[in-house]
């Protein structure tokens, strides 16, 4: 079931809202920029996600393929969301269940996880994921 969440990145200049469902997989990965920053996202579509503020404060990497947007906050350096535009649903908001402010450590310790070998640009769990 849909619930409406709210966010930020550390400092508070970028904030948003998204209707998630935590019963639903989040996602851990082993790729090379997920791994380095820890990013646990759980999947929005466009439109159960609403930026609320800090679109100027948001800045922009991408590589290898160009094609997913990954956005930090320029005050904190904190990664809040990414845009995924090339995956199986179509365009996917991946919003860091890092950055949710009004979610319970108990909802949180529920919220199930598929691992993904994106180092080896796999679908399937990476050999070890533990330490993801």
């Amino acid at each position: 079931m849909l619930k409406t969440y709210h966010g930020s990145c550390h400092c508070g200049a970028v904030t948003f809202e998204a209707d998630l469902d935590l019963a639903q997989s989040s996602y851990r990965c082993n790729c090379s920029i997920c791994r380095r920053n820890r990013f646990w996202p759980a999947v929005a579509t466009p439109e159960h996600f609403r930026l609320l503020s800090g679109e100027a404060d948001l800045t922009l990497y991408r590589f290898n393929t160009m094609k997913n947007h990954h956005l930090f906050c320029r005050h904190c350096g904190v990664r809040s969301f990414g845009i995924g535009n090339d995956t199986p649903m179509g365009q996917m908001i991946g919003v860091n269940l890092g950055c949710l402010n009004d979610v319970t450590d108990e909802e949180l310790s529920k919220v199930p996880i598929t691992y993904i070998d994106g180092l080896h640009d796999r679908p399937s769990a990476p050999a070890f994921f533990a330490h993801l």
